[in-house]
């Protein structure tokens, strides 16, 4: 019992002490915009900043790793060996995005627009060219740019992070986006044993144990099918056989 209550107490520790790392860190990076952005050419500002934020995650991950936070497992990420792929995964934890980051080489991401009025976070999220989901048509537009360049798009398609103990929901802008980029999906499948920093949980309402989180890369799963419907049906299609997918191998 003794040996249980210290081994929580570091845990609620030591996954406050895993904020402030990453808040320091995110300033960090946005504080190096600025002097970087003036030495790189335009073309290589982007490259060295998504480089710079996965390495930066990498240690953030191994360091909640030392801390005792959380064990972790990845396979499958051999699968990001060519470029221009359009990745998406389930979304059970805040940290979902820093672990695929931390992964995926040449990451790109969509992130919602309020981070933008986020001093920590501002800088990082400009210089790297991340994708605000302020306009839809626009994200759509900016997705397709993005995946010709070679990068690997991550998507949510939830949209948020996932209710706990309630179906899965899909929004249809992972879909639309496949669809008029006429991009197969590349699925990562992610679990936390138990659940942590689900929807709505503080950061110091951690779980009994240390959590054993892992993620999965899977096949590509191809539109092809959906092509040759219209826009609006297609995209519905899809998003119905992405519901079944991920409440199939995420269940």
């Amino acid at each position: 019992m003794i040996s249980y209550k210290i081994d929580y107490f570091w845990r609620v520790i030591a996954t406050g002490l895993s904020f402030a790392i990453f808040g320091v860190g995110g300033f960090l990076i946005t504080a190096s915009t600025i002097p970087i952005s003036l030495i790189l050419p335009h073309g290589k500002r982007e490259v060295f900043a998504k480089k710079l934020i996965q390495v930066t995650f990498k240690l953030f991950v191994i360091v909640m790793w030392l801390l005792g936070v959380l064990r972790y497992k990845v396979d499958g990420f051999e699968k990001f060996e060519g470029p221009g792929q359009l990745v998406i995964a389930n979304h059970p934890t805040l940290i979902d995005i820093v672990f695929l980051i931390a992964m995926i080489p040449k990451a790109d991401c969509i992130v919602k627009n309020r981070l933008l009025q986020n001093p920590f976070m501002l800088g990082a999220i400009r210089f790297a060219g991340y994708i605000a989901n302020d306009n839809p048509e626009a994200v759509i537009e900016l997705s397709a740019k993005s995946l010709a360049r070679g990068n690997n798009l991550i998507i949510f398609p939830e949209g948020t992070r996932s209710k706990r103990h309630e179906p899965l929901r899909l929004l249809r802008g992972a879909a639309n986006i496949a669809i008029r980029t006429q991009h197969n999906l590349r699925p990562v499948i992610i679990n936390s044993d138990p659940l942590t920093l689900g929807k709505g949980e503080k950061w110091y309402c951690i779980p009994e144990r240390r959590v054993d989180y892992s993620m999965s890369v899977r096949d590509e799963l191809h539109i092809g099918p959906y092509l040759t419907l219209d826009r609006w049906k297609a995209s519905r299609k899809l998003t119905g056989y992405l519901e079944s997918y991920f409440s199939m191998e995420s269940g």
